[in-house]
């Protein structure tokens, strides 16, 4: 499927590093409807394209993302507020609105390639959200961040409720989601939220470097794999199932070409070069799990 004409987002690949980038800069990149098409797009065209080894999520001007459109006034959050809006009529289900965000970031959190958030200013709400399936958050050293949502009268949003414990604890994830306030960088830094801090003009280059090390070095059907096992696994009631999906895994991998390659590059001290593609040689026990649907 071509991609549809961008109007809130920039897209770009060099060398397998795809950027996507928030493209609202006079709003502070503020989220709105159109914004989370775009991104579930571009998604699905990571996925489906060989030539992506590795996605950047960064942001237009002087912010990440500032959270929510608000120019809807107090009704913003109101989702029987206009119901002739048929974007907004596509997320319904029974009588519930699906989260838009919460869209987003199950789809990151699908994703078959890395996904490395460049937080390069201010990211609020649905900006602080969106980031948390990715899998490495570098932000710049005047990056700012809140889940402001009970200032706002509403709750947590984009399933954060599972991705912010998971990656910070729950006493930190009850803390900012309880009051509402804004941190700066070093706090992100500190309590687990983010990865490094970097000054504004070495946060691109920073997040560029790590996705060269994947991009150059690994097989793409192994990052595949081993990216769904981490996430898929981080709520498992017992390492058992871990060790299922591992057995399996390392038998249909040890038998690949690449498996191949990687072994006989190394002997013969020279760069590998993978031959197996995500969009064709998965294996056969890929998913293994069914993925629940919205009730």
């Amino acid at each position: 499927m071509p991609l549809p004409t961008l109007e809130t987002t920039l897209y770009s690949v060099d060398r397998g590093v795809a950027t996507i980038t928030l493209n609202r800069p006079e709003k502070l990149n503020a989220y709105n409807a159109k914004m989370r098409e775009e991104l579930i797009a571009l998604f699905d065209e990571t996925d489906a394209d060989d030539n992506v080894r590795v996605v950047i999520v960064t942001g237009a001007g002087r912010a990440f993302c500032a959270g929510a459109d608000l120019s809807s006034g107090g009704a913003t959050f109101d989702r029987q507020a206009n119901p002739g809006d048929l974007t907004r009529e596509s997320l319904k289900v029974g009588d519930v609105y699906r989260d838009g965000g919460g869209t987003n970031t199950l789809r990151i959190y699908q994703s078959l390639k890395p996904v490395i958030g460049a937080i390069n200013g201010p990211a609020v709400g649905i900006g602080a959200t969106m980031q948390l399936p990715m899998d490495m958050r570098l932000a710049s050293t005047e990056a700012r961040f809140g889940f402001v949502f009970t200032r706002r009268g509403i709750t947590p949003e984009a399933a954060s409720s599972w991705f912010l414990p998971q990656l910070v604890g729950m006493q930190t994830a009850l803390e900012w989601s309880m009051t509402g306030r804004i941190f700066n960088a070093d706090e992100a830094l500190v309590r687990g939220l983010v990865r490094s801090l970097h000054a504004p003009d070495e946060l691109l280059p920073a997040a560029h470097a790590i996705a060269r090390e994947i991009a150059d070095n690994t097989a793409p059907v192994s990052v595949a794999l081993a990216r769904q096992m981490m996430w898929r696994m981080a709520a498992a009631p017992h390492p058992m199932f871990a060790h299922r999906i591992d057995s399996r895994s390392i038998q249909t991998r040890g038998q690949s070409a690449d498996a191949r390659e990687g072994v006989t590059a190394f002997l013969e001290k020279r760069p590998a070069v993978f031959p197996n593609k995500v969009s064709t040689d998965m294996p056969p026990f890929f998913p293994w799990w069914d993925e629940p649907d919205f009730e």
